[in-house]
C-alpha cells in the first residue's frame, strides 16, 4: 500500500529535479512518485523516464502537452493511488529523516484507525544560495500530534497561513472537493491550499521541519519582478479563491475556518494590490479599483470585512500618493522581517 502520492510537476527542470526526486525516494515502497513532464523542451522527460526504469515500483511518469503547474497537479491527482497526496515543486525538496518520521506516524494512525483528513507539517524558506533558512512552524495554532477539528485551533500569527508546502491532504478529500486547477496560470497553489479546506473535518499537526521551499532563482514566480509581470494571473487566482467557499454558511458551521479563509483572502488581496501599487501605472491603478469592485459586486459582506477589518484595507488607503506610500513602506518592512521572497 502507498501511504503518499508525490506529484512533481516538471517543466524544463533538468537542472534541479534530481535533487527533489532523490529526497522523495527516501520514502521507499511506502510512497509513489508521479513525475509530470509538462511539455518540457530540455531533457526533463528523459531524466524522468530513467528514474521510472530504475524504480519501477515507485516512480511513474506522465508526459503531456504544456499546461502549466496546475495541469501538472491535476494529472497527478487523477492518477494518484496513495492515501495522501502531496505536491512537491521540482526545485524544492524534503528533509529525508523528517519524511521517514512522517511515514512512521502515518503507519501508527492507520493502525489505530485514526487517519486525519489533513496533516500539517512545517516548511522552510530556503535561501540556498545565501545559506539562510527560516522555518515556519504551527505550534501556536495546533497541539502537535493531536487529531482535532477546526473548532480546536488557536489563532494564527501574522506571518502564518496554510500554504501548499505545509499540507498533506487525504487523496479522497481532494477528489471530494472537486479541486481542478486552471491551466497556464501561476499562483494556483493558493487555490489548492484553500478550496478543499471546508471538506476537511479532522486535522493533525506533526511538528517536523519537512518541506524546503527554495527561494533565489531570478525567474521564480514569487520573485517580485516576475510577480509584477504576471499580475493578471495573481488577480485571477485572488478572485477564484475569494469565490471558492461559502463563507456565510461556514461562519455558522465552522466559524474558525471561515475566519481563517477570510484572513487568507485578505492576504491575497494585499499581495495583488501592493504589486499593482509597485507597478504604478494608470492601468495598474485601474486594475486595483476593478479588483475591489469585483469583490464588492460579488459579496458585499466580504468586501466590508476586507476593506475595514483586515490587513487588505491598508492596501486601499485614502489620501492618494501618501496612502500608497504608507502601504509600500509597510510592505518593504514586512519583507525584510519575514524574508518571504
Amino acid at each position: 500500500m502507498k501511504y503518499i502520492t508525490f506529484t512533481v510537476p516538471c517543466y524544463n527542470s533538468a537542472a534541479y529535479m534530481e535533487r527533489c526526486i532523490h529526497t522523495l525516494l527516501a520514502g521507499g515502497e511506502l510512497v509513489e512518485i508521479i513525475i509530470v513532464d509538462d511539455g518540457s523542451t530540455d531533457c526533463t522527460g528523459e531524466i524522468a523516464d530513467n528514474y521510472a526504469k530504475a524504480y519501477p515500483d515507485i516512480i511513474r511518469v506522465i508526459h503531456q502537452e504544456n499546461g502549466g503547474h496546475g495541469a501538472g497537479v491535476n494529472a497527478g491527482l487523477s492518477a494518484a493511488a496513495g492515501r495522501y497526496f502531496k505536491v512537491v515543486d521540482s526545485d524544492d525538496w524534503l528533509d529525508t529523516d523528517a519524511l521517514k518520521k512522517l511515514l512512521r506516524q502515518m503507519c501508527c494512525q492507520e493502525a489505530t484507525g485514526m487517519e486525519p483528513d489533513l496533516i500539517i507539517c512545517n516548511y522552510l524558506y530556503d535561501h540556498l544560495y545565501e545559506n539562510k533558512v527560516k522555518c515556519m512552524p504551527y505550534r501556536n495554532v495546533f497541539t502537535p500530534g493531536k487529531i482535532c477539528g477546526w473548532e480546536d485551533i488557536r489563532p494564527f500569527g501574522p506571518s502564518q497561513y496554510l500554504v501548499m508546502h505545509a499540507l498533506w491532504y487525504k487523496t479522497e478529500v481532494l477528489r471530494e472537493s472537486g479541486i481542478r486547477l486552471p491551466k497556464h496560470t501561476f499562483y494556483v497553489d493558493n487555490l489548492f491550499a484553500n478550496q478543499p479546506l471546508p471538506y476537511v473535518k479532522t486535522l493533525c499537526y506533526i511538528d517536523l521541519d519537512l518541506y524546503h521551499y527554495f527561494l533565489g532563482r531570478e525567474d521564480q514566480s514569487v520573485n517580485e519582478k516576475v510577480l509584477m509581470s504576471r499580475i493578471d494571473q495573481q488577480i485571477r487566482v485572488t478572485k477564484l479563491v475569494a469565490m471558492s467557499a461559502d463563507l456565510e454558511g461556514l461562519s455558522h458551521m465552522q466559524p474558525k475556518l471561515a475566519r481563517y479563509l477570510t484572513r487568507n483572502i485578505s492576504i491575497m488581496m494585499s499581495i495583488s494590490c501592493i504589486h499593482l501599487l509597485l507597478i504604478g501605472t494608470p492601468e495598474a491603478k485601474r486594475q486595483r479599483e476593478a479588483l475591489w469592485h469585483f469583490i464588492r459586486s460579488h459579496n458585499r459582506k466580504l468586501y466590508h470585512i476586507l476593506k475595514y477589518k483586515t490587513l487588505s484595507g491598508f492596501t486601499y488607503l485614502p489620501g492618494g500618493w501618501l496612502g500608497d506610500a504608507v502601504t509600500i513602506g509597510g510592505y518593504r518592512a514586512a519583507k525584510r522581517i519575514y524574508q518571504f521572497n
